[in-house]
């Protein structure tokens, strides 16, 4: 019960009260003549046999009108005209349509429909299978089933009910529906459409039918084919024929045949609409019982009724309106600005269902609130933080100290002698002036940034008043890789900087290296310097790992005003992403290792 559906609960309710009154109607009759209970017993089963023939019609003309919709489709038409040769993206095209206009709002009207496929003339076929695991078949298997509906179906369009299955494993547990199509292009049948549907749910309609205890009710197809029978073994057997031949004979009456050496009384009722015989079967012996040792008077049985019936009402009104109004009261919190789950109940019906998707909605609009909220603050960040990082790049390519030591050498030159060193000069820092005043972040090759050094070098070479030279241990096939422009000078001069603080000496030297490692890409500047302690290396790796650009100050990761080394780590990132970046290794009084680390290849990026 607790997970039947609310129609299964009002149909089994309605059940209970009808077979309580007609049973509570007919004790109190058989009390008053053996041959009026006769008459009520056959009355009785000829009402069930009757009741069971009209629900069962309503319920297969529900599946009818289904059908009707896909019949009256121009996509399914189509479909069915298409050629034996037909184009495949017209195949799919038309296949598609169908699924997504006709076929799902269908199973989800109707979800006790497994399966609907279509087989045209011409050998085309198209199957949509509802939460079952799909079978693909090949054009002999197609042809077989075209064959098998040419024998079973009714022509002319009409409806035909079959105990069949496509499907592998689900033979005699499911009822097929089928009919000829038409196409778009001509009045005659161009195909067949069939839907299964699972004969459970059939079944369940004659569930609450009470025939005693060896009474029973079963289903017989215009073949003698068993469709419903409480054996399951029975299902898809044929009918002995001897019965068959009392069925057909005895048209709406009752009669008694022997069934294992027992005598029953049956009642049929023949469907004009499907076919099928439904029959009811009681032992006579339980019909012709007389009712004895019943005194029960009409006051307590009526009452016993009423109670029974107010209680069924009162059950049945409180499943029914206990969800709905948490579901209200969830509602109004909601509206309030309060995302709040509501309980669910023990019961697993459309209501209950009802409230699981009022949660997941819930849930997901709250998701959504978040995500969208973080996504436009992270979207801010950036903006900013791009923005800052090309306002620092154009006003603090160069340090203010640096260019000013140079232009006092470059004066000092001109002074004193005509010499070429003042070109030198000259000519290396109009080519570092025009690299650095370029503010984009594109990705530039490492061959860029070396030459960069290299007249970064011509200056230095002048302003400390002696050569130095760089170790390059660079590869030759490493020279044209990717990297951010204007992040191995900064690298080179924090280390003359910081890493000898006491003047360069003979013993100093910086080395810049390349490799590939992992599928990535990495450029290292390594000093034998002063190095640092561990906590300033500590700080250092905070302020990488906080993945924000260094303001403006003075510190070992940038000098004043300059572009320090937390700010080619950040753009590094902003360029390739934030798994990349810098690294730093150091040890003091034995030196430091800066470490770039970038993609191995850019794909649809340039050099610069």
């Amino acid at each position: 019960m607790k997970k039947a559906s609310l129609y299964r609960k009002l149909l089994l309710y309605f059940l209970l009260v009808i077979i309580v009154s007609l049973t509570s109607v007919g004790v109190f009759t058989y009390r008053m003549s053996s041959r009026e209970l006769d008459r009520q017993v056959k009355e009785q089963m000829a009402q069930i046999a009757g009741n069971a023939l009209h629900h069962t019609d309503l319920y297969l003309k529900s599946y009818e009108r289904a059908i009707v919709s896909l019949l009256t489709s121009k996509d399914v038409k189509r479909f069915v005209d298409l050629p034996e040769n037909r184009e495949d993206y017209t195949y799919y095209e038309v296949r598609r349509s169908i699924k997504e206009f006709s076929i799902e709002p269908i199973f989800i009207r109707n979800p006790e429909i497994a399966a609907v496929y279509i087989i045209s003339f011409s050998g085309n076929a198209v199957y949509y299978y509802n939460d079952i695991p799909g079978e693909s078949f090949k054009p002999r298997d197609i042809q077989e089933q075209l064959q098998f509906f040419g024998r079973t179906a009714r022509a002319g369009g009409k409806l035909t009910i079959l105990n069949h299955s496509i499907l592998e494993g689900q033979q005699n547990k499911m009822l097929t529906f089928v009919r000829q199509i038409r196409g778009l292009s001509s009045p005659e049948p161009r195909g067949y459409l069939a839907i299964e549907m699972r004969n459970m749910e059939l079944s369940a309609l004659w569930k609450g039918i009470d025939l005693g205890k060896s009474g029973y009710f079963f289903i017989v197809d215009e073949n003698g084919q068993v469709i419903h029978h409480p054996d399951s073994g029975k299902i898809g057997t044929m009918v002995d024929a001897d019965l068959r031949g009392s069925l057909s004979a005895a048209g709406d009456r009752d009669f008694v045949a022997k069934e294992n050496g027992q005598e029953r009384m049956y009642m049929s009722r023949r469907s004009d609409y499907s076919g099928w015989n439904l029959v009811v079967s009681m032992p006579l012996d339980e019909v012709m019982k007389p009712v004895s040792n019943i005194r029960l008077t009409t006051i307590v049985v009526g009452g016993f009724t009423l109670v029974f019936a107010l209680w069924l009402a009162y059950r049945l009104s409180k499943s029914i309106t206990g969800p709905i109004q948490v579901l209200k009261n969830g509602m109004r919190e909601t509206e309030k600005g309060n995302w709040v789950m509501i309980p669910l109940p023990d019961q697993r019906d459309e209501i209950a269902e009802l409230m699981v998707r009022y949660n997941t909605m819930v849930k997901r609009l709250s998701e959504l609130v978040d995500q969208v909220y973080a996504a436009e603050l992270n979207n801010q960040q950036m903006r900013m933080e791009r923005q800052q990082a090309e306002f620092q790049s154009l006003q603090l390519q160069i340090n203010p100290h640096f260019l000013y030591n140079t232009l006092e050498t470059i004066v000092c030159y001109a002074v004193v002698r005509d010499s070429e060193e003042i070109s030198e000069i000259v000519k290396a820092l109009a080519y570092m002036l025009r690299y650095s005043v370029q503010t984009n972040l594109e990705e530039i090759t490492v061959a860029n940034e070396l030459k960069h050094v290299l007249y970064y070098l011509v200056v230095l070479r002048h302003r400390i008043g002696r050569d130095f030279e760089i170790d390059v241990a660079i590869e030759p096939q490493y020279l044209l890789k990717n990297m951010v422009r204007l992040t191995l000078q900064p690298l080179v001069e924090n280390a003359f900087q910081h890493a000898f603080p006491d003047g360069v000496e003979d013993y100093h030297y910086i080395r810049i290296d390349a490799g590939v490692e992992d599928g990535r890409f990495w450029v290292s500047v390594e000093d034998n310097g002063a190095g640092m302690s561990e906590a300033r290396l500590s700080e250092l790796r905070e302020k990488l790992r906080a993945n924000r650009l260094a303001e403006q100050g003075s510190d070992a990761a940038g000098g004043k005003g300059g572009i320090g080394i937390v700010n080619v780590h950040r753009r590094i990132q902003m360029v390739f992403g934030e798994q990349y970046g810098l690294s730093i290794e150091s040890e003091e009084d034995r030196g430091t290792k800066l470490i770039m680390v970038m993609p191995e290849s850019v794909p649809g990026r340039a050099a610069g």
